[in-house]
């Protein structure tokens, strides 16, 4: 037997070993399940945000496709996908072409390291970096907007682009540094000095190993790897909520849509796109939405942890029970993925843009001092505690204490900033209605009959 036909069948032996390993088997389950995930979850939002803005706003919201409205955005991506690729003249045909692309990519690898449940999830999952992977996931889209403004040869579109850019920029930032103390949080936990920015590290630690009731098997059936008492949105809810708000902020979403800002804009950068590479960019914008809240749901809120879960994917269940416990583990990311964009959609709904200065001053003059302050807090508050002897429970609840008082000092600032900013912007409006409502109610002053000359007396009397 030669050596080529030797090497052929050895070759052919090592595929058909890989493609029947369980590796393999888990790699086509969490393809199927995180790729089908991705081009239902924008429809699915899409119909969610109508019908919860109807709802909000005393509206119907979409009824004629389908029961209820259901089919209405099926019936959508169809219009979407059939309708004619309109091109502007003049543009700059390459750029303007790979945009959508280039916008949407960044949001599909994101993906590649999100871990749905124990079993469901792409090689990526185990990366030891993925929360620094997700962030610079997360920067890189803008780079397909600013390439939207600039190649479609339009003015507003251009302009649409930079306010992205300049926000993007902005509210960076502060999203990092808001993931300093949950970095600082694991360091403390795992008393290794390093900490960690695994993304299935952080959830570990979020799961307590003592619960009410250990050793009963209903208590172990609902608490074991569901604690939500050691969350870390107890202990650092302030951070939940500034992540949350650049999150906003990065995908362009109300109140912070100044690139597509309609009233002012037309649409921003989208003004030249119609048919399928608009629809790209929807795509991505909801892609966006999924990315923050999956990443805000594993930080802050346990990920997939929810009763049965890890009690049903432990090590030496049935294959059946464990089966379970990944569809159990699913459908708790996808539920609170859901919630939280159902806050993404509630925000829209209530309010308004902001103008370009109140977006600027919030990031630079609110935001990022308060996550360094917080940073700073965060350290002292340790090196305090540990120098008197405190345990690392004992330095949780304090660390949470303070965080929820800095949360309502936070909310404070905002509004008085808030009513300052209004004040100053309709200054000049309140000013120029007093000064009119002053002329409006001054009364004149009699009009005097003018002294008579004498020489024009004596002319006038000597002509009578």
């Amino acid at each position: 037997m030669s050596g080529g036909v030797v090497l052929a069948e050895v070759w052919w032996e090592q595929l058909l070993h890989g493609i029947l390993s369980w590796e393999f088997l888990q790699f086509v389950v969490a393809f199927v399940s995180i790729f089908g995930f991705v081009l239902t979850s924008a429809v699915i939002l899409i119909l969610a945000e109508r019908k919860v803005m109807a709802w909000m706003q005393d509206r119907y919201g979409p009824l004629h496709t389908g029961p209820w409205g259901l089919l209405q955005t099926v019936a959508d991506v169809g219009k979407l996908l059939l309708k004619e690729d309109i091109h502007a003249g003049k543009i700059d045909k390459a750029v303007f072409i790979l945009a959508p692309s280039v916008f949407l990519a960044p949001v599909i690898a994101s993906f590649a390291v999100l871990p749905f449940s124990p079993y469901i999830s792409l090689p990526g999952g185990p990366l030891a970096t993925g929360i620094v992977y997700l962030i610079a996931m997360s920067s890189l889209d803008v780079v397909g907007v600013v390439m939207a403004g600039w190649g479609s040869n339009n003015k507003y579109a251009l302009i649409g682009g930079l306010r992205s850019a300049a926000q993007m920029i902005s509210y960076e930032l502060p999203l990092v540094l808001s993931l300093v103390s949950i970095v600082m949080l694991t360091s403390i936990l795992l008393d290794n000095g390093l900490g960690t920015i695994a993304i299935k590290d952080i959830m570990n630690l979020q799961m307590a190993q003592s619960w009410p009731g250990k050793g009963n098997p209903v208590w172990d059936f609902i608490f074991e790897g569901f604690t939500p008492w050691a969350w870390f949105i107890l202990v650092q809810p302030l951070l939940l909520l500034i992540y949350y708000t650049c999150g906003l902020a990065e995908t362009n979403r109300s109140p912070f849509d100044l690139p597509e800002a309609e009233s002012e804009l037309v649409a921003g950068y989208l003004t030249e796109y119609s048919g399928m590479r608009w629809a790209l960019f929807y795509l991505g914008e909801y892609g966006n939405m999924t990315i923050v809240s999956a990443i805000t749901a594993m930080l802050f809120l346990g990920g997939w942890s929810g009763p049965g879960v890890a009690f049903l994917t432990a090590p030496g269940m049935a294959i059946g029970w464990q089966v379970l416990g990944n569809l159990l583990a699913l459908f708790y990311f996808i539920l609170k993925i859901y919630l939280l964009c159902g806050v993404f959609i509630w925000v829209r709904t209530t309010l308004p843009r902001l103008r370009a200065d109140q977006l600027m001053q919030f990031a630079w003059l609110i935001l990022i001092p308060t996550t360094l302050v917080n940073i700073v807090l965060t350290g002292a508050l340790y090196l305090v505690l540990n120098a008197l002897g405190a345990s690392n429970l004992v330095f949780l609840i304090v660390l949470g204490v303070v965080n929820w008082l800095m949360l309502f000092g936070f909310f404070w600032v905002v509004s008085r900033a808030t009513t300052a900013s209004t004040r100053r912007a309709v200054a000049p409006a309140i000013r120029a209605r007093q000064r009119l409502a002053a002329l409006t109610t001054t009364p004149v002053a009699p009009q005097l009959p003018e002294p008579e000359r004498a020489g024009v007396t004596g002319a006038a009397g000597g002509g009578r």
